[in-house]
């Protein structure tokens, strides 16, 4: 080993099988901690080789230009470093089985030994699917049903439809990612062309034709067995320039995200002690709300390249930590919303994805990875071509980040003023407008009017407290789950909705007396306004729904920056218009509004 850097947290050298994109991203982290880190890559142009500088730090390393599924190439990587590691599963597993005996019988590298996280034991099930699928099903984790096909004929085929009807999917158990390795039998005359396109070990897996959305959970586990986990996030088809991932999850509630980190952490943890580093658990949630586990992946995700920005702790550096026996970092988001587009290129894309990018830089919240990929002529990683970077949009609110994603993808809808727009609710509300009946609109249209002019994302539903109790409990229990910041809730007569909103959610609520045929709206008032102690629901004056839209902004401005900013500005207009007011009759003397009214 070289002098050691000073002030270097760690001076053992990082080995990485792999120096793509992960790869590269994993340096980054590296530098900043002065960890040496050295790449085993076929390409002496990968990624990761790139940007890495381990070299120059220390002349005795050098990165290895070669194949991570070669024994002797891996073995040169070792020569070098003292803990091995993957940036992708698909490596020779046995010769780190055998390199790990070696160097156990031997002393290894500095008579040091060398370490190999994930175990090798760990990447041998994740290289395998069908091994995945058998532990996860062994581990009571819910999966799709499946049926092995150790002799994979037609006939054999047809015996697993009898069982798993038609369409079914026919998976290949090695080599399968990005949509690879899948065929999908809709007719058992197609059987023999699923077999050549597969040609290979495969498994059948019944075909599940309900799944709405695809829930990923990344965690990092380290050598003690200590899980943090960075949360579930929601996988969006993007079209052709990639695909989206939205953070944090706001599917199906906060239920169906804690069950995933709980199943994910499950999974994890049935891969042995040898789990060590970050992995992704990909799960499909189903219409009726339950969950299937799809496959792990045993290294950093794409799905959680937001953590970069978006997170005390990013998954790269995490990893880093979990290997070296490092303290892990804080998986917590340090943003409401964030969002990361992940972009292909083919020839033909190639401008298309570089104006997307310039629309980026232009784009607040907006950071832009790219990842230095060389192209290969005549050659793409799939037909939808080759990952190439990311850009991570981050933001106080999912609105806004939605509002910056729609400006890089340049489809924004139009702000022409001259087109009328119907006034439906936002798909991604900061603000809920409740109301028990359709004859309290009258008196919410004012609050609504408010958010409108300050531009915050709301909706409006009819919920009724007395006739709808389960539809209003529902929505308290996903509303904040949702990205739901505030609750105005407008009701008359007995006026239960605000009070028992308040007690089903955690959110600031804000009640609307309205006025009624008997009481002019004093019993609605008295109702919200005596709530108990513990059930705290802030109400504003009868029918005074403008004070309930303005109150919202301005709980929302305590920490979205441009609502207290606007607030201000529309207080100081106030303070001008009254001015005015004054000055004005001054000048007219006390006949003005007299005058004004003849």
């Amino acid at each position: 080993m070289a002098d050691r850097v000073v002030g270097s947290v760690e001076d053992r050298v990082v080995g990485v099988l792999g120096g793509g994109q992960y790869g590269r991203l994993l340096s980054e982290a590296a530098s900043r901690l002065a960890i040496p880190l050295v790449v085993l890559d076929p390409s002496p142009a990968s990624p990761a080789k790139q940007i890495s500088a381990v070299s120059a730090l220390h002349p005795s390393l050098a990165h290895v230009d070669g194949s991570y599924s070669n024994e002797s190439d891996i073995d040169a990587l070792a020569k070098r470093a003292d803990i091995l590691t993957v940036e992708i599963e698909h490596v020779n597993v046995q010769a780190l089985f055998q390199l790990r005996d070696r160097y156990r019988t031997t002393g290894g590298h500095l008579g040091k030994g060398i370490e190999i996280f994930p175990s090798p034991e760990s990447l041998e099930v994740v290289q395998d699917k069908l091994l995945q699928k058998k532990l996860l099903s062994t581990s009571n984790i819910p999966v799709a049903d499946f049926i092995d096909l150790p002799t994979p004929t037609s006939e054999s085929v047809a015996q697993a439809a009898k069982t798993l009807g038609l369409p079914l999917l026919l998976k290949a158990r090695r080599q399968a990612y990005d949509g690879r390795g899948n065929f999908l039998l809709r007719d058992l005359t197609d059987a023999p062309r699923g077999l050549r396109t597969l040609n290979g070990p495969i498994y059948a897996e019944r075909y599940v034709p309900d799944v709405t959305h695809e829930v990923v959970v990344v965690l990092v586990r380290n050598v003690k067995g200590e899980v943090e986990s960075y949360g579930a996030v929601e996988n969006v088809k993007s079209g052709k320039i990639g695909h989206l991932v939205r953070a944090p999850l706001r599917q199906g509630g906060k239920d169906v995200a804690n069950l995933a980190q709980s199943l994910a952490e499950k999974a994890i943890n049935s891969l042995g002690d040898g789990a060590v580093g970050v992995f992704g658990v990909e799960f499909f949630l189903r219409a009726n709300g339950t969950l299937l586990a799809h496959e792990i992946a045993s290294r950093p995700h794409s799905s959680a390249h937001h953590t970069i920005e978006a997170s005390e702790t990013s998954q790269y550096e995490n990893h880093l930590r979990a290997i070296l026996s490092l303290p892990l970092g804080s998986t917590e988001l340090k943003v409401p919303s964030a969002a990361t587009l992940n972009l292909r290129a083919t020839p033909e894309s190639a401008e298309e994805v570089r104006s997307v990018v310039r629309r980026a830089l232009a784009t607040k919240g907006a950071t832009v990875h790219l990842y230095g990929k060389k192209e290969t002529p005549g050659k793409a990683d799939s037909p939808k071509g080759r990952k190439v970077g990311h850009i991570t949009v981050v933001g106080p609110s999912d609105a806004d980040v939605n509002d910056r994603i729609h400006q890089i993808l340049n489809s924004a809808f139009s702000d022409d003023p001259l087109i009328p727009k119907p006034p439906k609710s936002h798909p991604l509300p900061l603000v809920s407008v409740l109301m028990g009946s359709d004859s309290d609109l009258p008196s919410v249209r004012d609050a609504a009017r408010i958010l409108d002019q300050f531009k915050v994302p709301f909706e409006i539903h009819i919920v009724s407290a007395h006739r709808t109790p389960t539809l209003m409990v529902q929505f308290c229990k996903e509303a904040a789950s949702r990205g739901v910041r505030v609750i105005i809730a407008a009701a008359g007569g007995a006026a239960h909705l605000p009070g028992m909103v308040a007690s089903e959610s955690s959110l600031p609520i804000v009640g609307i007396p309205v006025k009624g045929p008997t009481l002019d709206g004093v019993d609605s008032l008295h109702s919200i306004v005596q709530m108990p102690r513990g059930v705290p629901v802030a109400t504003v004056g009868i029918n005074n729904s403008t004070n309930a839209g303005l109150l919202a902004v301005r709980i929302l401005g305590t920490t979205i920056p441009k609502y207290a900013v606007a607030i201000e500005e529309y207080r100081v207009n106030m303070e001008r218009v009254v001015l005015e007011k004054g000055k004005k009759l001054d000048e007219a003397g006390w006949t003005w509004k007299l005058e004004d009214k003849q």
